[in-house]
């Protein structure tokens, strides 16, 4: 087990994660000589019961649901950033900057849900490896073409902007469906809200490459349930709701004026459930 690697992932995606235990240097301390080896699984585990207190088998569900949705962006963009040509010059660091960003979530979820006492899931349509073990789950287990639909993603930059654009709305959408189960570790909850707040930067920033390539109906927001040349419309269905906790923004009161239907859907992101999700990555994924 590399110990020095599991604590720079949690940073990553944690960075106050060293305020809820102690200084770095003590942390690092505790975990030396004193430790065995053989027990560096078992202090692990205490020490995220101290920064998470306890991690119930639906917090672990969730992780673990979340780290499949991590693997399918990791390895898209992992695939096709090294495609010669593929993605125009100027947006190259961009997009390499989002593929760590994603191999931070996937790792960062991968130590927690072991060092919290859990199993990280390998689920069959997985050939690319065993994350249980170390092995990468790599590209060849998903089929970014969804079966020919998107044939020419791998030539055509317009393609993978595309796809690129419904994964990271949907990974948006899919934490925020999810926060309600996490809602009994508000530790837990604040550092996949942080991974949310990072996915949505991807997508505005994705939507916005879109708009300065040609595509000038794109912008970085959604308006209705539709995006311009949106690859799965399951990606944005629901997106048109106009009412946010009980109030129906287009009639607030206290406002000079009515506020636009186009505006009240502009201004939030919807949860998706599970399910929905489910159908939207599935095919992408080798059976």
């Amino acid at each position: 087990m590399d110990l020095k690697f599991i604590i720079d992932e949690i940073q990553k995606a944690d960075p106050e994660v060293y305020e809820k235990l102690s200084p770095r240097r003590e942390i690092l301390k505790s975990f030396g000589a004193k430790v065995a080896v053989a027990a560096l699984p078992l202090a692990l585990g205490s020490m995220f019961k101290k920064a998470y207190g306890k991690v119930t088998d639906v917090v672990l569900d969730t992780l673990n649901f979340a780290l499949e949705l991590e693997y399918i962006e990791f390895n898209f963009y992992h695939q096709y950033n090294l495609v010669s040509g593929l993605i125009a010059g100027g947006d190259a660091a961009a997009f390499a900057t989002i593929e760590a960003h994603e191999l931070a979530h996937v790792n960062f979820l991968r130590k927690a849900i072991q060092a919290s006492g859990g199993t990280v899931y390998t689920p069959t349509h997985y050939s690319g490896g065993d994350p249980v073990t170390g092995s990468p789950i790599s590209p060849a287990s998903y089929d970014f073409t969804a079966g020919g639909t998107f044939a020419d993603i791998a030539s055509n930059y317009a393609t993978f902007l595309a796809v690129s654009q419904t994964f990271e709305d949907t990974g948006v959408r899919a934490y925020k469906g999810q926060a309600a189960n996490l809602q009994s570790n508000l530790d837990v909850l604040t550092d996949a809200l942080q991974i949310h707040s990072v996915e949505a930067r991807h997508a505005a920033h994705v939507r916005n490459i879109r708009r300065l390539a040609g595509a000038t109906a794109n912008k970085p927001w959604i308006t209705g349930n539709t995006a311009p040349a949106a690859p799965a419309q399951g990606s944005y269905n629901g997106e048109d709701n106009t009412t946010q906790g009980g109030v129906v923004i287009t009639t607030l009161s206290g406002v000079s004026g009515n506020v636009s239907t186009n505006a009240a859907t502009e201004a939030f992101d919807e949860p998706l459930t599970k399910d929905q999700i489910v159908t939207i990555v599935t095919p992408f994924i080798r059976p």
